[in-house]
C-alpha cells in the first residue's frame, strides 16, 4: 500500500545551513502523526516541504503518492494546511473566507455553499457566518482556519501548531474535532509543544533535533525503548532523574538508596523522554 506521505534521504540547506538532514519517514494513510522537536529542529521546514512551500535541496517527497516538486498543483488539491499563523481574512466575514479559499479551488454552485454549510456548521461557527472575521475569539478563528482547510475535501491534513496560544477548554474542543476527522479516516501530520496533546491525539511519534530524525514510535514503545519509571531527585532548584524498565525497578533502585531525601517514583511520560532525547525543553 502507498504510504500517504513519504520522505526519502531529504535534505534542506538555507544559506548554506543544513536544517534538514537525511530525513527518511512514512506516515501511513489514516494514520495521526506527532512530529516533535525542540526549536530549530526543522519541523517547520519540513511541513513547508510537505505542503509545496518550499523544494528539498536533495531526496524525494511524495504525498498522496505525488511528487511535491514536480506534481505540486497535484499536491495542492489533496492536502489541508492549519498553520501555527492566523492565516484568514480578518476584513472578510466568516463566510467570505470560506467562499473565496472555495472559488480558489475551482468548487463550484451550487455544491460551494453546502460544502461551506456543512464545514462551518462540523466546527460550531454556523451562527458566525456573517461577522466579520476580526471579531472572532482565537478559538474561533482556529476553527475557521479548520473548516477552511476541510472545504475542499483533503485527503490529508497538516497541522502546525493549531492549539498555541488558546485556553485549555478551547484546546480540548479543537482536540475533538481533530479526532473525529481522524477516526473518520483522515490522515494528520500534528507538530505542537504540548506534551499531552500528543500523547492523547497521536498514533505514533517522531522525534527531531538539528534536522535529523532521532525516535520514532508509539508512546508506548518509545517508554518500552527508553524507560517506564523514573527516580526523581530534586538538585537545588533542578531535578535528576534515571530511568528504568518499570516502577517495580525503580522501586527497588530507591528503597536502595541511604538518603531518600528529596526521591520520588512515577511512571515516565512523553516529556521525560523528549529531554532525555534532545537535553531541552520544547520552550
Amino acid at each position: 500500500m502507498t504510504a500517504a506521505v513519504s520522505l526519502r534521504n531529504v535534505h534542506k540547506s538555507y544559506n548554506k545551513a543544513l536544517v534538514v538532514d537525511g530525513l527518511s519517514l512514512e506516515i501511513q494513510a489514516g494514520e495521526m502523526f506527532g512530529l516533535l522537536g525542540p526549536n530549530g529542529a526543522g519541523k517547520s521546514t519540513t511541513i513547508r516541504m510537505l505542503t509545496t512551500l518550499t523544494k528539498p535541496s536533495e531526496g524525494q517527497i511524495y504525498v498522496a503518492g505525488y511528487d511535491v516538486a514536480r506534481q505540486r498543483s497535484q499536491v495542492k488539491s489533496r492536502i489541508g494546511v492549519v498553520l501555527q499563523q492566523i492565516s484568514i481574512d480578518s476584513d472578510l466575514t466568516v463566510w467570505e473566507n470560506m467562499e473565496y479559499h472555495g472559488r480558489l479551488h475551482h468548487i463550484p454552485n451550487p455544491l460551494r455553499q453546502k460544502e461551506i454549510d456543512q464545514a462551518l456548521e462540523y466546527v460550531e461557527l454556523s451562527d458566525r457566518r456573517n461577522d466579520p472575521a476580526k471579531m472572532l475569539s482565537g478559538g474561533m478563528k482556529r476553527r475557521l482556519q479548520i473548516a477552511r482547510a476541510l472545504l475542499h475535501h483533503p485527503e490529508i491534513l497538516f497541522l502546525d501548531e493549531p492549539t498555541v496560544g488558546l485556553d485549555p477548554q478551547t484546546r480540548r474542543r479543537l482536540w475533538e474535532i481533530i479526532r473525529n476527522l481522524n477516526k473518520q479516516g483522515m490522515t494528520m501530520l500534528l507538530t505542537t509543544h504540548y506534551m499531552d496533546e500528543v500523547e492523547y491525539l497521536c498514533d505514533r511519534i517522531g522525534i527531531m533535533d538539528n534536522g535529523k530524525l532521532i525516535s520514532l514510535g508509539t508512546l508506548e514503545e518509545l517508554r518500552q525503548k527508553y524507560g517506564k519509571a523514573i527516580v526523581m531527585k530534586q538538585a537545588r532548584d533542578a531535578w535528576d532523574y534515571k530511568f528504568f524498565p518499570t516502577v517495580e525497578d525503580a522501586n527497588l533502585f530507591l528503597g536502595q538508596q541511604p538518603d531518600k531525601t528529596g526521591m520520588m517514583v512515577r511512571p515516565s511520560n512523553l516529556e521525560d523522554i523528549f529531554v532525555e532525547l534532545t537535553g531541552r525543553n520544547l520552550d
